[in-house]
C-alpha cells in the first residue's frame, strides 16, 4: 500500500513553495536583463538566440539527471529533493552576484551557463516535491501556487530594473574601453542573489519531506548503483513514457519556441515600435526601452500571480486541458497585437491575456500529466517534461538567427508576430491531449501521521 499523504493547510503549501520565488526571480532577470546586458557588451541582435543556448542545454542535460538522482536519494535528515534545490540555490546566488561584473561578452556567456546549471538543479526537484507531498486533490493548488510565485518573482525582478535605474547612475567599461553595463543593473542582480538563497532556505527549514516506507527503502537500496545508472533510467523512462506526455511534447514544441522568441526580442521590439531606436542608435532611448520592457514583463507577471489561484478553480471545474487551450489562444492573440502598438502605455493591454497564459504554462500542463506518472518515477519524469521545454529552446537558439535574418527581415516586430502564430498552433495541438489517470495515494486529514 502507498504511503498516506495528509492534506496540507494553505500556509503549509505556501511555505513549501516560497523557494520557488527566489528561483523564478533569477529566471526573471534572465528573461528581461540578460539579453539587454549582452547588447550593452556589444552583442549583435542576430547572435542573441545562440548566446541563450545555456538555458536549454543545461536544462536538457541537468534536469532529467537530477530527477533520476533524486528518485534514488533518501537521507534521514536532508530528505530526497531538498538537498538538490538547496545546492542549486547556493550556486545561483553566487552567479547572480558575479554577473554584472562582466567586462566582456564571453564572461557574461560563461556565467550564464553556470547560472542556468544551478537554476535547473534547484527547479527540477521542486516539481517532484509537489507530487511527493500533496494528495491528488491538492496537486492543482500546489502546482499553481508555483505559478503564483513564478509571477511574483519575475515581477519583482523586472520592476527592479526601473527602480534601480531611477536611483543609480553611471556604468562600467568593457575590456576594450567602451561603455559597458550600467550600474543600475548591479542592484537587480544583487537582490536576486539574496532572494535566491533566503527563499529556498525558508522552504527547506519549514517543510519536511515524507519518509519512504520500509518497502520503498528496500526498493531504493536494491537499485543498481553506478555512475551511468541514472542515465540508463532516463532512457528507460522515455521508452515507457505515457502517451499523454508525447502529445504534450508537441504542444511544448511550439509553445516554448515562441516564448524564447518573445524573451529575446521584446526589448528590441519596444525599442523599434515605441522609441524608434536600436541598440546601436540613441543609447538613452534604448535604455528606456529596456526599462519599459521590464515594466511590461513585470505587469504580465503581476497578472500571472493574480490569476494563478483562479486557474485552480477553472481547471477543477472545466478540465485543465480546456483551460490551457484558452490561455494559449489569449497569448497568441496578445503577441499578434503587441508589435503594432506605438504608445508605450497601450503595451500593457495585450499583456493581460499573456500573463494569464504564463500562469497556465507554469502549472496547468503538470496537472494534465501528473496522474499518468507512476509515483516512484516523479523525479525523472519531471526532468523529462523539462526536456520537452528545452529541446524547442535549443532548436530556437540554433535556427532562429537564420530565420530572423533571412525570413523576418532583421525586424524584431516580425519576431514577436512569429511567436504569436506559434502559440496559436500550440493551442490547436493541445486539443489532442486526453488524460489517463493513475491514483497512487490516499488522502488523510490534515495533521494525521505519515
Amino acid at each position: 500500500m502507498s504511503i498516506l499523504k495528509p492534506r496540507l493547510s494553505f500556509w503549509q503549501i505556501i511555505n513549501m513553495n516560497v523557494g520557488f520565488f527566489g528561483i523564478q526571480y533569477s529566471f526573471g532577470l534572465q528573461q528581461t536583463a540578460i539579453n539587454p546586458l549582452y547588447t550593452f557588451l556589444h552583442a549583435r541582435p542576430e547572435d542573441l538566440p545562440l548566446l541563450n543556448l545555456a538555458g536549454p542545454m543545461t536544462g536538457l542535460l541537468i534536469q532529467p539527471l537530477i530527477g533520476a538522482l533524486s528518485d534514488r536519494t533518501w537521507h534521514p535528515r536532508w530528505g530526497r529533493r531538498k538537498p538538490f534545490f538547496l545546492v542549486g540555490a547556493i550556486f545561483c546566488s553566487l552567479c547572480l552576484f558575479a554577473f554584472p561584473f562582466s567586462r566582456a561578452l564571453w564572461m557574461a556567456v560563461g556565467l550564464l551557463w553556470i547560472l542556468d546549471a544551478a537554476n535547473n538543479t534547484a527547479m527540477e526537484p521542486y516539481r517532484a516535491f509537489i507530487a511527493d507531498k500533496l494528495p491528488e486533490k491538492q496537486r492543482a493548488f500546489g502546482f499553481l501556487t508555483q505559478s503564483f510565485f513564478t509571477g511574483l518573482g519575475i515581477t519583482l525582478a523586472n520592476l527592479s530594473l526601473g527602480f534601480f535605474k531611477n536611483i543609480i547612475s553611471g556604468g562600467t567599461k568593457t575590456s576594450d574601453g567602451q561603455s559597458g553595463i550600467p550600474y543600475w543593473v548591479f542592484g537587480s542582480f544583487f537582490v536576486g542573489a539574496i532572494c535566491s538563497i533566503i527563499s529556498v532556505v525558508w522552504s527547506v527549514t519549514t517543510t519536511p519531506e515524507i519518509p519512504p516506507t520500509e518497502a520503498e527503502l528496500t526498493e531504493l537500496r536494491s537499485r543498481k548503483k553506478g555512475l551511468f545508472e541514472p542515465i540508463k533510467e532516463i532512457f528507460t523512462a522515455i521508452k515507457d513514457m505515457p502517451g499523454i506526455m508525447w502529445k504534450l511534447a508537441l504542444v511544448y514544441l511550439f509553445q516554448w519556441y515562441a516564448m524564447f522568441c518573445y524573451w529575446q526580442f521584446v526589448s528590441l521590439s519596444i525599442a523599434k515600435s515605441v522609441f524608434h531606436t536600436t541598440p546601436d542608435g540613441n543609447k538613452e532611448l534604448y535604455e528606456q526601452a529596456v526599462v519599459w520592457a521590464g515594466k511590461v514583463n513585470g505587469f504580465y507577471n503581476i497578472v500571472t500571480f493574480c490569476s494563478a489561484f483562479g486557474l485552480v478553480w477553472l481547471a477543477q471545474k472545466f478540465s485543465a486541458k480546456y483551460v490551457h487551450i484558452g490561455c494559449l489562444l489569449m497569448a497568441g492573440i496578445a503577441l499578434l497585437v503587441f508589435p503594432h502598438l506605438t504608445d508605450k502605455n497601450l503595451l500593457f493591454a495585450p499583456m493581460v491575456g499573456f500573463g494569464i497564459a504564463w500562469a497556465s504554462m507554469m502549472g496547468v500542463p503538470y496537472i494534465m500529466v501528473i496522474g499518468s506518472i507512476p509515483k516512484e518515477r516523479y523525479g525523472v519524469y519531471m526532468g523529462i517534461i523539462n526536456m520537452m521545454i528545452v529541446v524547442p529552446m535549443i532548436l530556437q537558439t540554433i535556427s532562429f538567427g537564420f530565420i530572423y535574418k533571412n525570413f523576418l527581415g532583421d525586424n524584431p516586430l516580425n519576431a514577436i508576430t512569429f511567436a504569436g502564430v506559434l502559440l496559436l498552433i500550440a493551442a490547436a495541438a493541445t486539443i489532442r491531449i486526453k488524460k489517463d489517470t493513475i491514483t497512487d495515494d490516499v488522502i488523510v486529514p490534515a495533521g494525521a501521521g505519515h
